[in-house]
């Protein structure tokens, strides 16, 4: 099985840890670095192949993780020589497979990764994605009026639920053949783009462990509670 992680971002809003060094390299738990454990993931799940899409600090990337020996699992390298968004990068990887997984390279998430690719596969989808509920608070008192301004309701900080991209995706290559090569193209586009086609994109909810470490105070609870939820992954025991 084939993943592409996509690790070429910047990391501006994990500053000041990502000052000197690139995201997937942020240590977690002092042990570990967050790209490392989603490749020993990947690698307990049974996938044997694993492309890293890479741009920012690229060389310290490539020398950290090499060709992947160390956990078991093939790794080469995409390289960008320009920020392509998020969907963009996959048009210069020239041997993808029929369906293969997409992520982020910082999350943490306890999925089975090999049963949400199999699902996307027995789905015929051209696109599933993994969605998880979550809750929004509005620190105001939210006030609804007419268009003659009078109040007709009151909230006081309602909380809301939306179902959010996880950043985790399966891809049919057909869809990616379909784009141009090299031009820059998001997650945002991939979605509006295929419900204009008509395209089978599939949902698929989560409801288990999520954390999109990209935000500084995510990442901190992370790192402070690694040894707790690490007992969620096996292959960390």
């Amino acid at each position: 099985m084939r993943a592409v992680i996509l690790a070429g971002g910047k990391g501006t809003r994990l500053k000041p840890y990502t000052t000197l060094i690139p995201k997937p390299l942020v240590p977690i738990g002092g042990k570990y670095s967050i790209l490392e454990v989603v490749l020993m993931q990947l690698a307990d799940a049974g996938f044997n192949h694993v492309t890293l899409a890479v741009n920012h600090l690229a060389n310290l990337i490539q020398a950290y993780f090499g060709d992947g020996e160390k956990w078991g699992i093939k790794i080469d390298y995409s390289l960008e020589d320009k920020p392509l968004n998020t969907i963009g990068p996959l048009t210069l990887i020239n041997d993808l497979p029929e369906n293969f997984l997409v992520m982020n390279g910082d999350i943490l998430c306890d999925l089975d990764y090999k049963k949400f690719i199999d699902t996307h596969i027995s789905n015929h989808a051209d696109v599933s994605v993994s969605s998880f509920r979550r809750e929004v608070k509005v620190d105001f008192g939210v006030l609804e009026y007419d268009n003659s301004n009078k109040l007709t309701a009151f909230r006081e900080k309602p909380e809301y639920q939306f179902d959010v991209s996880m950043g985790i995706y399966c891809i049919n290559r057909r869809i990616i053949d379909n784009l141009s090569k090299g031009s820059s193209y998001g997650f945002d586009h991939l979605m509006l783009d295929g419900i204009a086609r008509g395209d089978n994109i599939i949902i698929q909810p989560f409801d288990g462990f999520w954390l999109d470490i990209g935000r500084p105070d995510d990442y901190a609870d992370a790192d402070e509670h690694f040894a707790e939820f690490s007992e969620r992954f096996k292959f960390l025991q």
